[in-house]
Order: C-alpha cells, then sequence, then structure tokens
C-alpha cells in the first residue's frame, strides 16, 4: 500500500506508476475521498471542541447554581453529530483502504519503462548448451525414464498437474534439499515450515488480495487460500508487530508446494511441466531497514544465482520493465535458464524489493533504540522453483545413450547416484 501523504504530495508520481504498472486506477476519486474525509475529520473535531466548551460551561453554570438545561439538551444534539460524523468518517476510511489496495507500488527510477519488449538482460552466465546428438525434449525424457508422469497425474486432479515417480521423485527432493541447504548453511536464512493455507488477511498484507482472488484456489468454506508461494506466510509472520531494529536484517526461507490457477496455461510452449498448477519452490524472504532495500536486492539475487551456479546451468539476469513487474514489487529481476530441449529460456525465479509497499499493508515496523517506528523493507524471490529447474536438468545433461547425467552438486543427496 502506498503512503496517502506521498499521494497527496506527488499524485503525478502515482499517476505515472499506474501508467507504467498497467493497471486500471482512478486516483482522482481516491484523492476526491481523502479530502472528504479530511473535511469531515475536521468538523467532528470542532464539534468535539463545542462539546468540551459547553461541557464545562455546564459545570460552571452548576457550580452558581444556574439553569442548565437548555446547554445539556446542546450537549445532547452535539453528541448525536458527533456519533453520526464519527461513522460516516469510519465508512469514508474504510472506502478509502478499499480503493489503496488497487494501486501498485511505485517503480524505481533505474527500471526501464515499457512491457515485456523492454525487458533488459542485464548478464549471461554459461553459454547456451549445444549437444551433438539428437536432443529429446523433457517430456519424452520423463516418460522414456519414467521420471514423471502426466497423464496419471491428469487422471487424479485434472490437467496442469504432474507426478513424480522413482528416481525423478527422488531428484525432486534432493534439488529441494540441496537449495534449503545452501542457503541455510551458506547465505544465512532461517529454515522455516509454514502453513499452506493462509487467511485473507495474509493474502492482503503481500499484495495477492483483492486484485488476485480469480488466481487463487480457495477453501470458501473455511475462508482460507492454498498459497501461492511461501512469500505469502513468510512475510506476514511479523504481520501486526514492531521489530527491534538490532534484529534486521531478517532473512528466511522455506520450501512448499504453490498453488496457481495459471490461466491461459495450456498451449504448445507450456507443454510438459513448465506451467503446472501445483509445483514446489524454495522461497527466500528479506525484511530490512529502508536504506538496505537496494543492496539486499542484490544480494538475495546472487544467492539465487549460486544454486544454478552449483549446478552448471546456463542462465541469464533480466531487469523487467515496469509493465511487466508484479504489482507489489518496485523492481524485479528474473532469472531465465537455457533449456535446449524446447530451445528457449524459462524463467526460474523472480526476486523483487517490495520497499515498505508490503510492509504498510501488513503493518510490519521496525525500531532503533531511541527512535520511532517505522515500516520495514521486504524483498522475496525464489530460491528456485523446480519444474523449470527439472526441465532445465533432463534436456541439459541428457546423455547420447538416453540417460541423465546427475550434476555433481547433486551426487550426495542421491546417494552417489550420477545417471539416471
Amino acid at each position: 500500500m502506498l503512503d496517502m501523504k506521498l499521494i497527496r504530495k506527488n499524485p503525478e508520481l502515482v499517476k505515472q506508476a499506474i501508467l507504467d504498472k498497467r493497471e486500471k486506477c482512478n486516483l482522482d476519486n481516491i484523492l476526491e475521498l481523502d479530502k472528504i474525509k479530511r473535511e469531515k475529520i475536521v468538523e467532528v473535531e470542532e464539534l468535539k471542541n463545542q462539546s468540551n466548551k459547553a461541557s464545562k460551561e455546564i459545570g460552571h453554570l452548576k457550580q452558581s447554581g444556574k439553569d442548565a438545561s437548555s446547554l445539556m439538551e446542546k450537549m445532547g444534539e452535539l453528541a448525536e453529530k458527533i456519533k453520526t460524523c464519527d461513522q460516516e468518517v469510519t465508512k469514508l476510511e474504510a472506502e478509502l483502504e478499499s480503493l489503496l489496495l488497487f494501486l501498485p507500488n511505485i517503480p524505481r527510477e533505474d527500471v526501464p519503462k515499457g512491457g515485456e519488449e523492454k525487458n533488459t538482460v542485464v548478464r549471461q552466465w554459461g553459454e547456451a548448451k549445444k549437444l551433438d546428438f539428437p536432443v529429446k525434449p523433457h517430456w519424452e525424457i520423463g516418460k522414456d525414464l519414467e521420471i514423471f508422469e502426466l497423464e496419471r497425474a491428469t487422471k487424479l486432479s485434472g490437467s496442469g498437474f504432474v507426478m513424480y515417480g522413482g528416481m525423478g521423485a527422488k531428484l525432486e527432493r534432493a534439488l529441494i534439499n540441496f537449495m534449503i541447504d545452501t542457503h541455510t548453511t551458506q547465505h544465512g536464512y532461517k529454515e522455516m515450515m509454514v502453513p499452506y493455507m493462509v487467511n485473507r488477511r495474509t493474502l492482503t498484507g503481500t499484495g495477492q488480495l483483492p486484485k488476485l482472488e480469480e488466481d487463487m484456489y480457495s477453501v470458501p468454506k473455511d475462508n482460507l487460500f492454498l498459497i501461492p508461494t511461501s512469500e505469502v506466510p513468510l512475510t506476514n509472520i511479523y504481520q501486526e508487530e514492531v521489530i527491534p531494529g538490532e534484529n534486521l536484517p531478517i532473512y528466511i526461507t522455506s520450501a512448499t508446494p504453490c498453488f496457481r490457477r495459471e490461466a491461459g496455461a495450456h498451449g504448445k510452449e507450456n507443454r510438459g511441466i513448465i506451467r503446472i498448477h501445483q509445483f514446489n519452490k524454495v522461497e527466500l524472504v528479506h525484511i530490512v531497514k529502508e536504506e538496505d532495500s537496494d543492496a539486499s536486492l542484490e544480494k538475495l539475487l546472487g544467492h539465487a544465482e549460486t544454486i544454478l551456479q552449483k549446478l552448471g546451468l546456463t542462465y541469464r539476469v533480466v531487469l523487467l520493465a515496469s509493465g511487466d513487474m508484479s504489482f507489489s514489487s518496485a523492481k524485479t529481476y528474473d532469472i531465465e535458464l537455457w533449456a535446449p530441449g524446447v530451445d528457449r529460456w524459462l524463467e526460474v525465479s523472480s526476486c523483487s524489493n517490495c520497499t515498505d509497499f508490503q510492509a504498510r499493508r501488513a503493518n510490519i515496523r521496525y525500531k532503533m533504540k531511541g527512535g520511532k517506528p517505522q515500516f520495514a523493507h521486504t524483498l522475496n524471490g525464489s530460491g528456485v522453483a523446480t519444474p523449470r529447474l527439472m526441465v532445465a536438468i533432463l534436456e541439459n545433461y541428457q546423455q547420447a545413450d538416453g540417460h541423465i547425467r546427475i550434476p555433481e552438486a547433486l551426487v550426495p543427496y542421491m546417494n552417489g547416484t550420477t545417471t539416471i
């Protein structure tokens, strides 16, 4: 959520952000509602001042033995007016907050303006692998080696789901353990095991609700939602809390399944396990001081890159343009893996600085000794998601004889197995 003081002071900046993010919000309505609310608050304060003066006058009259009935009648009228105005202010505040929830975060100044076509490749690590034998796509490899099944998963749950089996299940588990171990032992993260279902308040805190409700899997009977990413519960751990400043920065991570409807997920370019409704992901979350958030984004990005470097996978880092960023992000880097079987780059991680946007929605603050509470800055990134990581490993490490070589970093997690 944006600071209302910022909106009043610099409405053109916010209007430009709405355009840059390609959102549909009427800022003029918000400003008008805010003006009415503030005028009503002034009216309430004036009525309360009148009431206080009348109360004192009544006291003086009673002390001097004079009749105070007319003033007491006036006090009753003022009390009714104050009650009505207070109710109107409460209603206006609720209406204003509901509109503010649809305002996107403001992109950082160094973010390119435009849509996907303006995304900028920052760097590339490694060279796109050229195999000297006919390259298979991952769905053929998965079927030939019985690593995963799509048909039976469809029978169980419908299209857009996958079921890993045998060495595929073992490889999936190895990837998760390898990533969690790397982040906790080398990058300083605290591992968390979080709920897979959260309430509306939690999803509102990180910005998924109310805007993206149609993309969520929900449990209406309990008014809960399956998490689209563990960014949601991880960030909201500190919802409505004031964190001692000396405890920052906070680095937390979690490996969870993620549930997304992924509208438009079907089609040739999303064949196999490139885009599915349930997938595993290791998430990284930073909660930091305002002055540290820009540097923290670079650090978080580096942590995600380390995973891919250890696995020996070619990737590139892309700075997203304003129109391609998420609603809550002020700046985002995507990491894309090269997949020779499908002959294209696949996004495997998004690392975002959400500045104080989520913290304002979730009321996450920190306080330095002797200072006042202020809103924290929150960052999140995939460290990383497993389906496209699995795609890249299967397609890059396939051998001419049809087997898959296990990346060296994963061999200890595969109990010494070097090929599938």
